[in-house]
């Protein structure tokens, strides 16, 4: 599998699934402008130590060419300006990654519309829905130059377990759910420019947060299944990179346009592994998980 000669745009790459994805992208060459709000000089309000240069090196360290550029997805004119560098440098785009997120901090677990804080509930849907919408604004024109290009919608939830499934709160769920409404839509436009559009989520995701909330490191996170046997389940951020990775080297990956993919869903079927050399496909045991007394929306899979 290889992507030499491609350019990635990874919007929301600082840390968690948009550092596994541009880390991915980057092992099978691409090079991949990794964009994100907190850079080693400047915090944003996550104030979190993970930086867009951390992203970059790692892309570059797996053998592509990471370049990171400090954008505010909100902000039109800072994407305007990453496009026009990303045209002037490269001349071309061939994979968009949306994944841009941001709310992890602004919603409130199984809390109705009139409990929830409201300035907090609409940011996060600023954030998650409007950044999205934003990036695809300015740089969908460039990828559809050359036909063959791939954009991915990152969720939180497949379409079939959204549709049924009450996602937290009336905020968090109608972003998610919006996102995967978002790629199919995008997916109607794009295929008239022999380009392909999709919604992907990862399973539990073994983000940078996640494994401090459980009070675990990567080379340990075994051990937070003693107090949370579900976590088994669990995938690294670098499990949905391989998932994209995979589609975007597929040159059939025309197929999917439209649909909404899990990370261990296309793990069956493109035959990548996880880290450790497991194949994890959380989505499936969801529903058995909520049935065990965890609430599958309170265990952080993105």
């Amino acid at each position: 599998m290889t992507l030499q000669g491609k350019v990635a745009l990874v919007a929301g790459a600082t840390r968690g699934a948009g550092r596994g994805i541009a880390v991915e992208l980057g092992a099978a060459g691409a090079t991949v402008y990794v964009t994100g709000r907190t850079t080693r000089s400047q915090q944003s309000d996550y104030a979190r130590p993970e930086t867009i240069e951390e992203t970059a090196e790692l892309v570059s360290s797996h053998d592509g060419k990471g370049i990171a550029v400090q954008v505010d997805h909100m902000v039109t004119d800072d994407v305007r300006s990453l496009v026009e560098r990303i045209r002037a440098e490269q001349g071309r785009l061939d994979i968009l990654v949306n994944d841009v997120w941001g709310g992890e901090k602004l919603f409130e677990w199984n809390k109705p519309v009139w409990d929830h804080n409201l300035e907090n509930g609409l940011r996060l849907l600023r954030l998650g829905i409007d950044t999205h919408l934003i990036t695809a604004h300015h740089a969908l024109p460039l990828m559809i130059e050359r036909p063959g290009g791939l954009l991915v919608e990152v969720t939180d939830g497949t379409a079939e377990y959204n549709a049924d499934h009450y996602r937290l709160s009336p905020f968090y769920d109608l972003a998610k759910v919006a996102v995967n409404r978002m790629a199919w839509a995008h997916a109607k436009d794009l295929a008239a420019h022999g380009a392909t559009s999709v919604s992907l989520t990862p399973g539990w995701l073994r983000s940078e947060m996640m494994l401090e909330a459980f009070g675990v490191t990567e080379d340990n996170w075994c051990d937070a299944t003693a107090n949370v046997p579900h976590f088994v389940i669990s995938e690294t951020p670098r499990f949905v990179g391989r998932a994209v990775a995979s589609l975007a080297a597929d040159p059939d990956r025309a197929r999917w346009n439209g649909q909404s993919l899990s990370s261990g869903g296309l793990a069956q079927i493109y035959g990548f592994t996880d880290l450790d050399g497991s194949r994890p496909d959380a989505w499936r045991y969801v529903p058995e998980v909520q049935d065990a007394g965890k609430p599958a929306d309170a265990t952080g899979y993105r």
